[in-house]
């Protein structure tokens, strides 16, 4: 197994449910710089992070999803 080591400048963690996402976005620090609900949108969120998403790390919780297209995955496509 490889161990993750990179380090960077802001880390996020997202709550996701069927109609709505909590996200919390800190600074290396552990300073809490965004802490909201959003409607589970993949716009909603790539907006949130848009000053972020230059050198952000995104965990999210996890979820059972019997969807042919998991919620998670549209995320994924969104930003890709």
């Amino acid at each position: 197994m490889r161990i993750y080591t990179q380090q960077h400048k802001y880390y996020c963690g997202v709550d996701l449910h069927a109609r709505s996402i909590y996200v919390c976005i800190l600074n290396q620090e552990g300073a809490v710089l965004v802490h909201k609900n959003l409607r589970a949108k993949p716009d909603a969120f790539l907006a949130v992070i848009a000053p972020f998403r230059y050198d952000v790390v995104v965990a999210v919780e996890c979820i059972f999803d019997i969807h042919p297209k998991p919620y998670w995955q549209r995320y994924v496509n969104a930003w890709s």
